[in-house]
């Protein structure tokens, strides 16, 4: 017998946190958790969409680690539960691969327009998701306490998610789009 995916629980406007909480579906921490699991998404296309296999090995651990931050965001604060561990050594990890790429490609001289490819296109969608993500988070810790180590993480990944546009843009031989704004007259 298989699991139904509609529980119906939902038709009402709220829905559960991990614990039985029940919460209006535009509370801040649903949103909070709705947004990572969006960036999510947008990682794994971004994933499906390059060769770079040190790149898609890396995509895949953060998206199993954005699981694991959405489920720090998806359960009962007022509940005790045993979740996975949020791993210090992933922020790390992305300082690595921030420090290694910039070695690789030219230096930013020049604020960039998002594109130049498909591609690098998706890679900033999920970059300025990330950047939302992290505001809702923001806004959550306003009102409750949240784990410090989820605004770092998320903070590190849009800079990470930066470099790698840049580094798409690179091997692919695509140019840059350079801003240049208007002159006032």
């Amino acid at each position: 017998m298989s699991l139904k995916i509609y529980t119906k629980t939902g038709d009402s406007g709220e829905t559960s946190l991990f614990g039985g909480k029940r919460l209006p579906k535009d509370h801040v921490r649903i949103s909070a958790y709705g947004e990572v699991d969006e960036l999510n998404s947008h990682i794994g296309l971004v994933r499906d969409l390059i060769s770079n296999e040190i790149q898609i090995s890396l995509l895949t651990s953060i998206q199993n680690k954005l699981f694991v931050v959405g489920s720090y965001l998806a359960k009962d604060p007022d509940k005790e539960m045993a979740l996975p561990e949020l791993e210090d050594d992933a922020i790390e990890q992305l300082e690595i691969q921030i420090d290694s790429i910039s070695e690789t490609i030219p230096p930013l001289k020049n604020f960039i327009l998002p594109g130049g490819h498909p591609v690098v296109a998706h890679c900033h969608i999920a970059r300025c998701v990330c950047r939302r993500a992290e505001r809702s988070v923001v806004a959550l810790g306003h009102l409750e306490k949240i784990d410090a180590y989820i605004l770092r993480y998320l903070n590190r990944l849009s800079d990470y998610l930066f470099v790698l546009c840049r580094l798409i843009s690179h091997e692919m031989g695509a140019e840059e789009i350079k801003w240049m704004p208007s002159s006032s007259k």
